[in-house]
């Protein structure tokens, strides 16, 4: 808990005032930890931006079926690349899908894929790191040699390499996009613990004969997590902005698929001519991935105890 002590009335306060009598105790006003976090994210406009953008991207791709004007992947051959407006918000393609309708089914696939690959990235590091960091030694020193290699892979190349063994579709991008990622987590996490593991708490619990896992899961990752979370937070947006990619190269999904990266792949023979195609899919990229970077920069702020 943290105690405010106050003598004086709060300019938010509202009622009359109270005066403390002389020689009196001053009041104490005691503001828990969580609430005193939320006050400074809601503080940051920008977090708070961040987070109506990605409310809306949630919303949006919950609720397609019943926003989206048309079935993504319906053609309409008589009707192919006209601009937009009419009929066709957005316009339509080569074959006359409308954009409108395959922007919002986009959504569907940045989001699972964006979440469930941090998702994945998060658990193998969290374990990981918490070993190497807990445990030290030649369990660190495996571990983290193990990262190195990974390290030493650049994302988009390892996941191709993992898509190209499995074949394409969601759940390959998911887990390349993962299995690639969670090197990061795992140093991140691991830098945490080795400052946390040394506290009186920890060598206290320690004491007291508590296993080394009750003592990472009570005692070390609850004080460790908070660097982690707010990265795995930022790093949604490149992973949407990495799905996109292996999509616009030919590995990702399905290329009939309703996804942005596939969007931008149609439209690439029609720059200069029919930019529409691959100008709002790219938007829709750059502010997904804003919101998320927006979004972990508000909570890196509101958990950082140095500016509390």
């Amino acid at each position: 808990m943290t105690e405010l002590v106050t003598g004086q009335e709060s300019p938010n306060q509202t009622g009359p005032a109270q005066v403390t009598p002389q020689g009196a105790e001053p009041a104490v006003v005691r503001v828990s930890q969580w609430a005193d976090i939320r006050h400074r994210f809601f503080a940051n406009k920008l977090a708070v931006l961040g987070l109506i953008i990605l409310a809306v991207l949630v919303v949006v791709a919950i609720f397609a079926p019943l926003i989206a004007p048309d079935d993504p992947l319906k053609q309409h051959l008589t009707n192919t690349l006209q601009s937009p407006g009419g009929s066709h918000l957005l316009g339509t393609d080569s074959l006359g899908r409308d954009q409108f309708s395959r922007l919002i089914y986009g959504s569907r696939i940045a989001v699972i894929v964006g979440l469930a690959s941090i998702l994945v990235a998060l658990v193998i590091g969290v374990l990981l790191g918490s070993l190497a960091g807990y445990f030290g030694k030649w369990v660190d020193s495996v571990i983290m040699r193990v990262a190195d290699i990974f390290f030493a892979f650049p994302l988009l190349i390892g996941a191709i390499v993992i898509i190209l063994l499995m074949g394409r579709g969601v759940l390959p991008v998911v887990l390349s996009l993962g299995i690639f990622s969670w090197a990061t987590f795992a140093r991140l996490l691991r830098s945490q613990i080795l400052s946390v593991r040394e506290m009186d708490y920890v060598m206290a619990a320690r004491a007291l004969g508590a296993s080394g896992g009750r003592i990472i899961r009570k005692h070390v990752l609850p004080n460790s997590l908070s660097a982690v979370l707010v990265y795995a937070t930022s790093n949604v947006g490149i992973a949407i902005v990495a799905e996109a990619s292996l999509s616009y190269l030919g590995v990702g999904v399905d290329p009939e698929v309703a996804e942005w990266g596939n969007m931008i792949a149609a439209g690439r023979d029609f720059m200069g001519v029919k930019d529409f195609m691959w100008l709002y899919p790219s938007i829709a990229i750059v502010v997904t991935a804003l919101g998320f970077v927006l979004l972990g920069n508000g909570l890196r702020d509101a958990l950082d105890p140095k500016l509390r």
